[in-house]
């Protein structure tokens, strides 16, 4: 058994708990995580996605224009501790945007994929999501998917073994979804991936992407999960999830949730109870980041300061996939959404410098008060996930 594997296995073997996946939407959010793992002595893993973390031949990333050698780097100065376990979120095939926007044939796409894992495995990164649930033309054929899942998958191994290097694989195929999917082809999916694995004498996935009935939009989680009603066709989650884990169980691999953000509280303690493993969070750290940003500005005065951050990330647009087909949010609302996208730009730079400056002036440290905010909402998580020491 890898060592990667090994580690976070036996944590979860000390008592029903589930593991978290911190999104890298900032700097102060990856700074808060490294933190928060040192003082509560708890493995975390920070989950960049290619879009967010990446290789420079594609731009690097949106968060400090870091490539994966960078961040890792950044990360192990501060991570005094060990503590913080670096994990890729939705590597594979177009799931950089400029992928997408130059129309890479498949060759390319795969290559560029194959590129980023190679950097991923150079910089130590621990866990590798292989996602292959992307196309241009939309979500692929699942003999498609699982063809290029298992073309990464042996030439990630490759390059591990090369390096000497300890990974450990979460794998997925479809793109999530707000409601649960059958058990059948998920059961056909994974007997598929043992069969490769014993071929090719690799070691079987860690974790699985399943649908759980998450979903983020805007806001707020719109999916079936812990939702209090009904929903008609729809297995309720106290009934689908554990029949999921246990599908899981048998095939000896763990459950992996996305788009965990936003849930109650009472809905996240039922995760480790569930049996979930590991579950992700990403845009709600953003969000908590944006929104604390605007209340200091606002608080003192800085309205000027205030309006200059809206505009600029409402003018992003990267609020456009986070909508609701029957929105209605305002452009506040939108470039709340958007907030996050635009900490790294230059402009935003100006904007950051001058309010610093004018803060300072009036005893306010602006850096300490939006982590302590963004430790907060990650704090919750830790709380929920059993995760901060003996229940």
């Amino acid at each position: 058994m890898g060592a990667v594997r090994e580690r976070l296995l036996a944590q979860l073997r000390t008592w029903p708990k589930t593991l978290l996946g911190v999104g890298v939407v900032s700097r102060l959010t990856v700074e808060a995580t490294v933190e928060l793992a040192n003082e509560h002595d708890v493995d975390l893993m920070l989950i960049p996605s290619r879009r967010q973390v990446d290789t420079d031949a594609l731009g690097a990333g949106y968060v400090e224009g870091w490539s994966a050698d960078r961040f890792a780097e950044f990360v192990r100065a501060r991570d005094t501790g060990g503590r913080v376990l670096l994990c890729r979120d939705h590597g594979g095939p177009w799931q950089n945007a400029r992928e997408l926007a130059g129309a890479l044939s498949e060759s390319d796409a795969m290559a560029s994929a194959m590129r980023s894992y190679d950097e991923d495995i150079e910089a130590g990164f621990s866990v590798l999501h292989l996602d292959t649930s992307v196309s241009p033309d939309g979500e692929p054929p699942g003999d498609v998917a699982l063809e290029r899942l298992f073309t990464l998958y042996r030439h990630c191994t490759d390059t591990a073994r090369r390096l000497g290097r300890e990974i450990a694989f979460e794998i997925g195929t479809e793109e999530q979804d707000a409601v649960t999917h059958g058990l059948d082809d998920l059961s056909d999916m994974l007997e598929r991936v043992q069969r490769f694995c014993r071929e090719q004498d690799v070691e079987p996935p860690l974790f699985v992407v399943a649908q759980t009935g998450t979903k983020v939009l805007e806001t707020r989680n719109v999916g079936s999960f812990g939702s209090p009603y009904r929903i008609r066709g729809e297995m309720p989650s106290e009934i689908h999830v554990p029949q999921l884990v246990d599908r899981l169980r048998s095939f000896d691999v763990l459950l992996k949730q996305h788009n965990t953000d936003y849930l109650s509280r009472e809905t996240l303690r039922s995760l480790p109870a569930y049996g979930i493993a590991a579950a992700n969070v990403a845009p709600e750290f953003g969000v908590t980041e944006t929104r604390a940003l605007l209340h200091v500005l606002e608080a003192n005065g800085l309205l000027d300061l205030r309006d200059r951050f809206l505009e600029l990330a409402l003018a992003s647009r990267k609020w456009e996939k986070w909508m609701l087909a029957q929105t209605r949010a305002d452009d506040r609302d939108r470039a709340v959404i958007a907030g996050h996208y635009v900490f790294s730009t230059p402009e935003f730079a100006v904007i950051r410098h001058d309010a610093d400056a004018r803060l300072a002036a009036r005893g306010v440290d602006l850096e300490g008060h939006l982590k302590s905010r963004v430790k907060d909402a990650i704090r919750r998580y830790l709380e929920c996930f059993r995760l901060t020491g003996v229940p």
